[in-house]
């Protein structure tokens, strides 16, 4: 039997060896929906924006307040003075993005990928970060000031950035 396996891995190796599989990379510039320096819109709040992107845009004073983000990316993008109130970003990216006196109070940013990202003077009241990926040094600052339980969930923001009492 285990001349067969090895037969097998062998001739599978070689196919594969002497006839690549095609490879195909993506890049963000080939996803990005919204680029440029500054966006017109800037109340995007209670919309469906599953699976949108922003990159490399300035969203100053933005508006996504109950917005359904799910999926959604932010890119390279400056988040200052953003209102993320009650935002569902659940399997979110964002992605080298500088949230700067923002307010991700009762958010849901359950399983959102959001490394390189920096929390400077950020309100998380109540925000659900439940297997979200951070880097280490932004969740200690975070929970220098994570309190409340969100409503949505009912999860305590303390508990889903995982903070040592």
């Amino acid at each position: 039997m285990k001349y067969w396996q090895l037969l097998a891995s062998c001739i599978l190796a070689m196919v594969l060896f002497f006839f690549p599989l095609s490879a195909e990379a993506a890049s963000s510039s080939s996803i990005t929906r919204s680029v440029g320096e500054e966006l017109e819109v800037k109340d995007y709040s209670g919309q469906n924006l599953v699976g949108s992107e922003f990159t490399n845009v300035i969203l100053e004073n933005t508006n996504f307040s109950n917005a359904d983000f799910r999926g959604g990316v932010f890119n390279g993008s400056l988040l200052e003075g953003v209102n993320l109130h009650g935002v569902n970003f659940s399997d979110g990216i964002a992605y080298l993005t500088q949230f700067k006196d923002a307010d991700l109070t009762d958010g849901v940013f359950t399983n959102a990928m959001m490394l390189r990202s920096v929390f400077d003077h950020v309100d998380i009241t109540g925000a659900d970060f439940t297997n979200a990926i951070l880097d280490g040094t932004q969740i200690k600052k975070l929970c220098t000031q994570a309190s409340g339980v969100n409503s949505q969930t009912g999860v305590d923001t303390r508990e889903s950035l995982e903070c040592r009492s």
